[in-house]
């Protein structure tokens, strides 16, 4: 079994993290019992980590949408961390990490079971102490959190008014649309794919755009910023399909019209050619959401690369890693706009590092096509004119209506 496993590691690998430190005070004999996740099915298969401890208390984390998370938590981390103090995660992090030394620990979907029961530590810390999770980060910054609006491109696009009309979804008036309808929802910024079919052929396995394409693109930024005027900021994305050379020339063709960002123009691997990218156009670059921990962000930030960066919280290392990340990045004058695809606990995990840093602009909210998304917290919705305000209570401050989480379990 892997438990027998795992205690004789401890005693050689990783045995300087798996010490519990001495202490007293209110969490002094406080134990983990179990680790546990559960899947719901929204745009993306949502996995909720759970931490329960021996008082009753529960923490509530998400993972990244990964194949084997349930698995690597459940049979790998579990015997690691029952019987530890859930109050001590940067020990805990740390001993994760060091447990699955050789198994994805640096990066993939390692990291990403981690940062799923990392959020669930600091949700259990917050409610064990009474304190919300931003002030354990050193306090609050601001009251509010900025959310923009994904609004996807083509088919996936919400808006009403090209409802079924899947033939139409391409048309820069179907993009004009969808902005309009984020924008009255209170998102003063709004992003789209353009990594969409143009109705002109050619072969994307080089990575290369034809004029055409080049011009159909450039219309469906035309159209959606002549739609929303001063009204909201329009941002890009390209999920990393093109060449320098065809990156090069969407941005030159779209400068005009002032894109808060261009998202992903290249393959994530090469830093190099993104910081010569760069220099080329008169855009700011963004990047991130496949990059892990703060080692895997230096090179992006040291170099400048980009303007800003984009971490995914429950897939990048957790709440603390992200905001090791914005303190590396405020260094060099770089601004965080985090990658969101999750439920309301992601959501709100990123929300806690936006409300500690000062260089955070806003949050990506990828779900306005999931009609229950707001359910699965019980009050109010969380996302206001575009904001969601930083919850004050224990922990990430929200609860789960579990009935609703039964409902859409996979």
């Amino acid at each position: 079994m892997y438990e027998d496993f795992a205690s004789k590691l401890a005693a050689t690998m990783w045995a300087d993290f798996d010490v519990t430190p001495d202490r007293d005070g209110p969490t002094a004999g406080v134990e983990i019992t179990d680790l546990s996740t559960r899947v719901i099915d929204g745009n993306f298969p949502w996995t909720l980590v759970t931490v329960e401890t021996d008082d009753g208390t529960v923490g509530v984390g998400e993972a990244y949408p990964s194949p084997g998370v349930h698995e690597i938590i459940t049979d790998y981390l579990r015997p690691v961390l029952v019987g530890e103090n859930p109050t001590d995660v940067e020990r805990l992090y740390n001993l994760m990490r060091a447990s699955l030394s050789g198994r994805g620990s640096q990066q993939g979907v390692g990291t990403i079971a981690i940062s799923g029961v990392e959020i669930a530590l600091w949700d259990a810390t917050g409610k064990l102490l009474d304190l919300p999770v931003y002030q354990l980060l050193g306090g609050k910054m601001r009251d509010s959190v900025r959310v923009y609006a994904d609004c996807h491109g083509g088919d996936a696009m919400v808006s009403s008014a090209e409802e079924g009309q899947t033939e139409e979804t391409y048309r820069p008036e179907a993009y004009a649309a969808a902005a309009r309808s984020a924008v009255d929802d209170g998102f003063d910024i709004v992003k789209f794919d353009l990594d969409v079919p143009a109705g002109h052929g050619g072969d994307r396995k080089a990575r290369h755009l034809e004029t055409a394409e080049v011009e159909h693109k450039r219309r469906l930024v035309e159209a959606v910023t002549d739609e929303v005027g001063t009204e909201a900021e329009v941002a890009v994305d390209l999920h990393w399909n093109f060449s320098p050379e065809a990156a090069e020339a969407l941005c030159r063709a779209i400068a005009p019209y002032d894109v808060a960002w261009v998202e992903d123009p290249l393959p994530p691997e090469n830093t190099d050619a993104l910081a010569e990218l760069g220099r080329r156009v008169d855009l700011p670059l963004l990047t991130g959401e496949n990059r892990y921990g703060r080692h895997g962000f230096r090179d992006l930030i040291e170099d400048e690369a980009v303007a800003f960066l984009a971490p995914d919280v429950p897939k990048t290392g957790g709440i603390a890693e992200t905001k090791k990340i914005a303190d590396l990045a405020e260094t060099h004058y770089r601004t965080l706009v985090p990658h969101n695809i999750g439920s309301p606990v992601a959501t709100v995990a990123s929300v806690h590092v936006g409300a500690a840093v000062p260089n955070f602009l806003a949050l990506e909210y990828h779900a306005r096509d999931v009609p229950w998304w707001d359910d699965l917290v019980a009050g109010d919705d969380l996302i206001d004119d575009g904001r969601i305000e930083v919850p004050d209570g224990p922990g990430l401050g929200i609860e789960l209506d579990w009935g609703v989480v039964d409902e859409h379990e996979r």
